[in-house]
């Protein structure tokens, strides 16, 4: 087997991430229909697509850090059970209620947030189960097909969703997802390998959080990166919203033009993950970079002149905020020790998730005021500017501290 793939000879993290690309497609189907069903069924406008973004994101901010503490105490298998069941289910409710014509902007408001709090205790559980299922030495490659799953769905999901929006409308494409959610489940109970449990310490879960916190914060090169993917992740990375706009408002395109920019997106980030699943060991230099190229990028997308030379921006886009995330993510998961890593994955993730809730919303409202372009004229200035002061505050900590962090020996944390 490759190098690209070499995770995949693990039986069970081979049957877990085919049931998670499944659930994957419909995940990104929904996201399509959902922005379509506010913007145009509903007619809600760019601020409301905002709003059902920010709070679909919030309870990222609110409660992916319990999510945290969850991943590290309980059998990460039977959480991940729990959660793909919740998730389904709330497709399937938002679905019934747009078949039968009763579907209003709150209901999609309050689902939207739910499905928040569903993903926000997921997300922590299913980054460090990788661990469980392929070991140490395999889990930056595993890590990085992980998001090759997420992002080939990203290119199937989007172009599949505009179609079927255009010939039976947004209600099946929930209903669909719903069902989607079943693959994980099946696979999940196949494992044969069952997830371990973290030895309890008698500490309480505040107690126990402020030690992942203080964990951080004790590592400059963790606030470094959590920094830079905040700024990414509230301001660059407003996809579903930058996209919706610039296709109906800038360029004047229906459902199926805009269901190919996600594909063309999806390009990009999937070729990120697959180049990103053959590096050995992320790089802190990779992470920063990549994000102010990012940055970059996203400003002269803003100003492409028309829907195909737009498309075409899409595409290293893709592969830069792929490259970033991979890196981040691969990084806390090789340089943070194991009994903590569920809490620091979870404030990585609440970190890059968390800042849609105010992201979103201003990123609308600077479109509606000001044009839609200014949703990535914005978004990129401000990732840039974001990043360049995580970087001053690294150098500045690094200096004032007069030593290294204590665990320069992994390879991982040479610049």
């Amino acid at each position: 087997m490759s190098r690209t793939f070499r995770s995949l000879r693990h039986r069970d993290y081979r049957l877990y991430w085919s049931g998670m690309l499944v659930s994957n497609v419909g995940t990104w189907m929904q996201r399509v229909a959902q922005d379509w069903l506010v913007l145009v069924v509903l007619g809600g406008g760019a601020q409301a697509v905002g709003i059902a973004t920010g709070l679909q994101f919030l309870p990222f901010l609110l409660v992916a850090p319990f999510g945290g503490l969850l991943a590290d105490r309980l059998p990460k298998r039977t959480l991940l059970l729990s959660t793909n069941g919740f998730l389904g289910l709330l497709a399937l409710v938002l679905g019934a209620l747009v078949l039968t014509g009763a579907a209003e902007i709150w209901h999609v408001y309050v689902l939207a947030f739910l499905l928040g709090v569903g993903n926000a205790l997921d997300n922590p559980a299913r980054q460090a189960f990788v661990s469980e299922l392929v070991g140490q030495h395999d889990v930056s490659n595993a890590v990085a097909l992980n998001s090759a799953s997420f992002n080939a769905a990203r290119l199937i999901g989007p172009a599949a969703a505009g179609g079927l929006i255009a010939l039976f409308g947004t209600g099946w494409l929930f209903v669909l997802n719903g069902l989607s959610f079943a693959a994980p489940i099946v696979m999940l109970l196949l494992l044969r390998s069952a997830a371990s449990r973290a030895g309890a310490d008698g500490a309480g879960p505040l107690a126990r959080l402020r030690e992942g916190i203080g964990y951080v914060r004790s590592r400059p090169d963790l606030v470094m990166v959590l920094t830079v993917v905040f700024g990414l992740g509230t301001f660059g990375m407003n996809f579903q919203m930058t996209m919706a706009l610039m296709a109906t408002e800038v360029y004047h395109r229906g459902p199926t033009e805009y269901g190919l920019l996600g594909s063309v997106l999806a390009v990009g980030t999937l070729t990120g993950a697959l180049v990103a699943a053959r590096r050995a060991f992320p790089r802190l230099r990779l992470i920063v970079v990549g994000t102010v190229i990012f940055g970059v990028f996203a400003v002269a997308a803003g100003l492409m002149p028309t829907y195909g030379t737009f498309a075409l921006a899409l595409a290293p886009i893709g592969v830069l905020v792929m490259t970033v995330l991979t890196a981040a993510n691969g990084y806390i998961q090789t340089t943070v020790d194991g009994h903590i890593r569920g809490r620091v994955l979870s404030l990585y993730i609440t970190i890059l998730m968390g800042g849609t809730p105010a992201g979103a919303p201003v990123i609308g409202w600077l479109a509606d005021a000001f044009g839609a372009r200014w949703s990535l004229l914005a978004g990129g200035a401000l990732t840039v500017l974001c990043t360049l002061l995580a970087v001053a505050l690294f150098v500045r900590r690094t200096r004032a501290g007069g030593r290294t962090t204590g665990i320069t020996a992994s390879p991982a944390l040479r610049p």
